[in-house]
């Protein structure tokens, strides 16, 4: 009963926290709570017994995923861009694959259930047999190292991916910022050497862009 009290307590957490992410129009500030959501989880995850979970949620949601956000606001801004247009395609996107979550849940067992199948042979094998077929004394290591290798591999393969996607678009951003700067200098140096005013300099960099 205590157990099922914190989960629904973390989980208005979450909740409330992710309401607070879409109000926000300061990303600074939603990189905070993100953070926040992601140590909550964890959380939740070290309650459901999901230690592994929780260790790479903490590692990958809460920090490295952190300082990524952070370094790509030192390059952009930290106030969020309103579209000019509403589009209904992205309510219409996350609408849908929520459903779609959702339903997905239908199949599975009961929390707790004790006739789930993970109880009646995955579990039972894995205490018993892990260190015979595996050898680690850590049932979790064999079971992330072995029996979940490809799904382990996998989600290596995701991070890395990520993080190269990242540090592509911040060293493209840094790039840009640079070229833009040095335009602005020529065209500063360029309107200097013509004797010409601020106001013609503007002008000049208007028409540039």
């Amino acid at each position: 009963m205590i157990f099922d009290l914190v989960d629904i307590t973390l989980l208005v957490f979450l909740a409330i926290t992710a309401l607070a992410v879409i109000r926000l129009d300061n990303l600074f500030a939603v990189v905070m709570l993100l953070g926040i959501f992601s140590l909550i989880s964890a959380v939740l995850y070290v309650n459901l017994d999901a230690v592994d979970v929780a260790f790479t949620e903490a590692a990958v949601g809460a920090g490295i995923s952190t300082v990524l956000m952070l370094g790509t606001l030192a390059l952009t801004g930290s106030m969020e861009q309103k579209p000019q247009r509403w589009s209904p395609i992205p309510l219409a996107v996350v609408v849908l694959t929520g459903a779609a979550l959702i339903y997905g849940t239908f199949d599975m067992p009961n929390y707790g259930d004790p006739d789930a199948p993970i109880h009646k042979h995955v579990a039972d094998r894995y205490i018993e047999k892990s260190g015979e077929e595996v050898g680690p004394p850590n049932i979790v290591t064999s079971v992330l190292a072995s029996y979940r290798g490809f799904d382990t591999l996998g989600e290596v393969v995701v991070v890395f991916t990520a993080g190269v996607g990242v540090l592509t678009l911040l060293g493209h951003g840094h790039l840009s910022r640079r070229k833009r700067h040095r335009e602005e200098d020529e065209i500063e140096r360029e309107a200097t050497e013509l004797g010409l005013d601020e106001s013609d300099i503007e002008r000049l960099e208007e028409e540039d862009i």
